[in-house]
């Protein structure tokens, strides 16, 4: 691989961090337009299974294509092959499989697909051109302290994204309508525990490859996801009723009550702890 090529996939990387600042910025300004958030004016929409399909797909075929159309001389490696299937892993589920398990979910404007769908393609490149033609480990580095804990948290985290997704499916009973305010898991602690899980998952994917393009793939998703949980903490306080557990009677000002203070969420909480060490990993990899 030329060294001009891997300088080009680093400035790619520090590109989706600034991105992913831009992004989270954006989210809070024009706040997100899809599911119960969805604008009741007329737009061009993408039924709710098609579209979360064909815009997570790119992240699946991207890398495949790049594997099959080059030599992907790395991936002769095995840390290179366990990392890149840990990226394929997720977006085959959140590809091929998710989709199938909406539920009545609603159409996604056009252009939030188009959005997601155009990431998918510039991440799912960056990832697999990087791991399969640049990043270079010892081959022992699956039996690294870094390597074995980002893998856990990237499978900890995986799995807290789909329980969470299935709790969210499950929220309604046949016929009902409206929105719910999920419990079980670790709803109970967190508003949004699937984004929780995600960003969880991708800081796992980061601390294993101990990369800047890894790190840059879990800052964005922090700063997107940050702020979608965000919007969600202050929709759980617009919907509070009569109707809620002592949890919420107690304080309505937090989402649980004695875990987060008024106007903070443990989502934010934690997650600020984990955005710290990624940053202290992309440092010292750019000092390597």
């Amino acid at each position: 691989m030329e060294p001009a090529e891997g300088s080009h996939l680093d400035a790619l990387a520090y590109l989706e961090c600034a991105l992913g600042l831009l992004g989270s910025v954006l989210l809070k300004l024009v706040r997100s337009a899809y599911g119960r958030y969805a604008s009741p004016r007329p737009a061009c929409r993408v039924p709710a299974r098609a579209a979360w399909a064909l815009q997570e797909l790119p992240s699946l075929a991207v890398p495949l294509w790049v594997c099959a159309r080059t030599a992907a001389e790395r991936l002769r490696h095995a840390p290179n092959r366990v990392l890149l299937a840990m990226f394929l892993v997720h977006y085959a589920q959140r590809s091929l499989i998710f989709p199938l398990l909406i539920r009545g979910g609603k159409p996604m404007p056009l252009y939030t697909c188009t959005l997601a769908f155009t990431f998918c393609v510039y991440n799912g490149y960056l990832q697999s051109r990087y791991l399969s033609q640049y990043a270079v480990y010892a081959d022992d580095w699956v039996t690294d302290p870094r390597f074995l804990v980002g893998f856990c948290l990237w499978l900890i985290g995986m799995l807290i994204n789909i329980h969470s997704d299935h709790i969210l499916r499950n929220l309604r009973k046949p016929g009902e309508t409206g929105y719910k305010i999920p419990r079980g898991g670790l709803f109970e602690y967190v508003t949004a525990a699937n984004y929780f899980g995600e960003v969880v998952e991708w800081c796992g994917y980061a601390l294993a490859s101990w990369s800047v393009q890894g790190g840059a793939f879990a800052a964005f998703t922090f700063c997107i996801l940050v702020s979608r949980a965000q919007q969600h903490h202050h929709s759980h306080h617009q919907t509070l009723t009569e109707d809620m557990t002592c949890e919420y009677l107690e304080d309505a000002s937090c989402l649980v009550s004695g875990l987060c203070p008024p106007g903070e969420d443990l989502f934010e909480r934690s997650l600020g702890t984990l955005w710290l060490f990624v940053s202290w990993k992309n440092s010292q990899c750019f000092k390597e």
